[in-house]
């Protein structure tokens, strides 16, 4: 049996942000490109087919849904309209790059040979490709707890399943209180079913302040959702139609019904069947690809980006990876992972939260002297576009350096989150001022032109070491 062999200046392992980013830069400076995607659903990477495009568009229907809609029906058309947006994404994005000179897309499960080839495909349809670059992005997958009765439940649930089904379920109960059980918490609710999130830990959102995360479930809880934190989901035991959740809370044993069951407790990076040993590219003891500042694996000309990295599981950040590649493949080489500063991040619940920099409890652990500018939204004057779009649901909170006065964090609960944040990130980043964010101009009516308010509203000073 022969195998077909292909040479490539640049082989890339993975269709997703980072990988095509990088891909296309590469083919259009002339280099030879061969991007392998074990999926041809997939094409485009998580975002555009299961993860950040399909979510917010049914965050997007959920809100919409009026009270005289059919939740099922309406729900049904709703998946649809976004099984059409994915398709239509997933071709442009496989056409964009194959359809490239120097580019060609080969869909099956790779592997590694040797540190400089790569096997793709089985028996007659296997080919090798041999590359003295190679980028790995082959991102990550849902963690599956080890909770008995869950693995073989037949009303467990994936996100991706979540997002391409058209059965609405009567019953959902989410296993993990963070971002993704949040925004699927929140979409199906808005969709008509009750939801139930169970959170291990004592609040939901750990990592915010307490004041936020309070803020956070006083709004899912007013829109139906309920909230059970301290638990510890112990069982799922199946009967019939349902399945039953049951769970640890104070020393006492409780149960939930569901029709089905997401567990959102964590993703892993896709490693498995790479066989990086056969690279000698080393992993960390969780799991993820090794990489330096550079992104450069154990082995110099193999790259890591995205996910599989075991950075932040964000678009954007494989994105950034990608201009990080690039630099060192085409640039200055200067370019590196630690230059990124005021990353923000958001949760797009209804209202979404956006947050960016430090925390106020982060901020007085590093003994700093800060100020902290804080409103709830339905009480900021300056900003009436909560009540054109009748959302004054939420609170805007910033952490100030009380010497410098530049912004060390903000935590932002409320319509337009998600852009706006970008602004203070941006202001971070080149030391804008909190003085000078508050003075600046805005349209109106905007949400930004709450800066005009909250940033005088001065509700706490801490001084360093107290």
């Amino acid at each position: 049996m022969e195998t077909t062999t292909i040479t490539a200046d640049v082989l890339v392992i993975g269709f997703g942000k980072g990988g095509k980013t990088a891909a296309h830069v590469l083919a259009d400076a002339g280099k030879r490109v061969v991007l392998i995607e074990r999926s041809a659903n997939m094409y485009g990477g998580t975002c555009p087919n299961i993860g950040c495009v399909p979510t917010k568009m049914l965050v997007h229907f959920s809100g919409a849904r009026r009270i005289s809609d059919d939740a099922q029906e309406y729900f049904a058309n709703s998946v649809e309209g976004v099984r059409a947006l994915t398709s239509a994404f997933r071709a442009g994005n496989f056409d964009a790059l194959d359809g490239k000179d120097t580019a060609t897309v080969l869909t099956g499960t790779a592997h590694f040979v040797d540190p400089h080839t790569v096997a793709v495909g089985e028996g007659e349809d296997r080919i090798t490709v041999t590359a003295p670059t190679i980028l790995v992005n082959t991102g990550s997958e849902p963690i599956l707890p080890a909770i008995p009765g869950l693995a073989t439940s037949p009303h467990l649930v994936t996100s991706t399943e979540l997002t391409r089904t058209t059965a609405l379920p009567e019953r959902l109960v989410v296993v993990g209180g963070g971002y993704q059980g949040l925004e699927f918490a929140s979409i199906y609710r808005h969709f008509g079913t009750h939801v139930t999130v169970l959170e291990a830990a004592n609040r939901l959102l750990p990592r915010e302040d307490e004041d936020i995360a309070a803020a956070v479930a006083e709004i899912l809880r007013g829109d139906g959702v309920t909230i059970v934190t301290g638990a510890k989901v112990t069982e799922v035991r199946d009967s019939g139609a349902t399945s039953t959740v049951v769970y640890e809370q104070d020393g006492r044993t409780h149960s939930v019904e569901a029709g089905a069951v997401l567990p959102a407790t964590g993703r892993k990076p896709v490693t498995e069947g790479l066989r990086l040993d056969a690279a000698g590219v080393r992993t960390t003891p969780r799991g993820a690809i090794e990489v330096d500042e550079h992104l450069r694996t154990s082995q110099p000309h193999i790259y890591a980006l995205g996910d599989v990295n075991g950075g932040e599981q964000f678009t954007y950040i494989s994105l950034d990876d990608a201009r990080v590649v690039l630099d060192q493949l085409l640039g200055r080489g200067k370019r590196t992972t630690s230059d990124r500063r005021a990353v923000p991040h958001t949760l797009f619940i209804t209202p979404p939260l956006a947050t960016v920099g430090l925390t106020e409890v982060q901020a007085r652990a590093r003994g700093l002297n800060i100020k902290v500018a804080k409103e709830n939204v339905a009480d900021i004057v300056a900003m009436p576009r909560a009540y054109t779009v009748e959302e004054t649901r939420g609170v805007v909170k910033f952490v100030i350096d009380a010497d410098t006065d530049l912004v060390l964090g903000a935590a932002l609960l409320s319509i337009d989150a998600q852009e706006v944040v970008n602004t203070v990130a941006l202001a971070m980043r080149h030391n804008i001022t909190a003085t000078e964010l508050s003075e600046s101009i805005y349209t109106h009516p905007s949400t930004t032109e709450a800066f005009n308010e909250v940033l005088t509203k001065v509700v706490a000073v801490t001084t360093g070491g107290s």
